[in-house]
């Protein structure tokens, strides 16, 4: 099926075919169309449908409330096309070349619990993958409708087969039930990506921050190895804001605390605990890690100070724990252009 998008800047076209949805295939052929989730929760890649047939996957997706479906409004990652359609996206599109995303077959394989409701996994692509750090892919079974996405933690220079990711146990989480149940050594999935533009790129000459919420960490660990592979600290400063709720909860401290000895002293790193008081600044095992109390966006604002002048911020977490982190950097000086984040519900 063609699709006809009418943008600010112009009209595009591309084909979608198969069972695609309309964002994955607009993505694939390069298009820039708006998004930040890529699976419903977000709400960024509404669109209005002017003509044409259409099927509306996920109904209820969190992201489509304040869509009024009467009027052929639609989120682009839940919709697939019955026949040719045409669209309005209240945006500015443009068509690139590189980074396309694409999707692959992928295996899970050794998935290693982390704490009670984080595992940590591996997924093995059929065709390599070049990445950048701090981007996502959304994952789909064929035992479950819908998509779900994951940050990459690790990060190559190179393109890769083998990307890593986490995954935190949620109340109702079909996805995180489905990996936590009773899994064969070996599971096959569906992947669609790269996906994201909170990326890091030595490139623009800046200090990083970054503030994570939980297993918003995975892409911060991506972000951060690419640093220290390019050695990026020796002349920039980074600071780490890592939230979760007790000590029994923290995870990937040694791979933390291993980053900030190879930094040359340029990278602080400090665990935010939300729901228990940390008896000392600095943790007892890791003694390069610090200890704070509190919700991390608000450790984050007490502890910034002027390090955002000439910083670029990364936010990755539940969206209230973004959204009161972006309010503590707009509160320290930073411009809206400094801050980046992909938010997932």
């Amino acid at each position: 099926m063609k699709i006809s998008v009418q943008s600010k800047n112009g009209e595009h076209s591309f084909d979608c075919g198969g069972r695609e949805t309309i964002l994955h295939a607009g993505l694939r052929e390069g298009l820039t169309l708006p998004y930040e989730c890529a699976t419903g929760t977000c709400g960024t890649c509404r669109a209005r449908v002017v003509g044409g047939e259409y099927e509306v996957l996920w109904k209820e997706a969190p992201g489509g409330k304040r869509l009024k479906p009467e009027k052929g409004d639609i989120l682009m990652c839940q919709t697939r096309p019955l026949s040719d359609c045409s669209l309005m996206v209240p945006s500015e599109l443009k068509v690139v070349q590189s980074g396309r995303p694409a999707k692959r077959a992928g295996t899970i394989r050794n998935i290693k619990p982390l704490t009670k409701d984080v595992a940590h996994f591996d997924l093995h692509l059929s065709e390599p993958m070049q990445f950048e750090a701090g981007q996502f892919i959304v994952v789909e079974t064929p035992d479950l409708v819908g998509g779900r996405a994951y940050s990459m933690v690790n990060f190559t220079a190179s393109p890769s087969d083998h990307i890593q990711l986490v995954l935190k146990q949620k109340a109702d989480g079909k996805f995180s039930d489905w990996l936590f149940g009773d899994r064969k050594a070996e599971e096959a999935v569906t992947v669609f990506g790269p996906l994201g533009r909170a990326v890091f790129r030595p490139s623009e000459d800046k200090d990083i921050i970054c503030i994570a919420g939980g297993s918003g960490i995975a892409g911060m660990m991506s972000i951060l190895e690419h640093a220290v592979q390019a050695d990026y600290f020796r002349n920039h400063k980074g600071t780490v804001f890592f939230g979760v709720r007790t000590h029994q909860d923290t995870f990937y401290l040694a791979p933390l605390a291993d980053f900030v000895s190879r930094s040359h002293g340029n990278l602080e790193v400090t665990i935010a605990l939300s729901h228990e008081e940390s008896v000392s600044e600095v943790h007892q095992q890791y003694p390069n890690l610090k200890l704070a109390t509190g919700m991390v966006h608000e450790v984050a604002k007490n502890g910034l100070g002027d390090r955002g002048e000439n910083a670029i911020a990364y936010i990755a977490g539940p969206p209230p724990m973004v959204d009161g982190a972006i309010r503590a950097l707009l509160g320290s000086g930073m411009t809206v252009g400094s801050i980046r984040y992909d938010k997932f519900g």
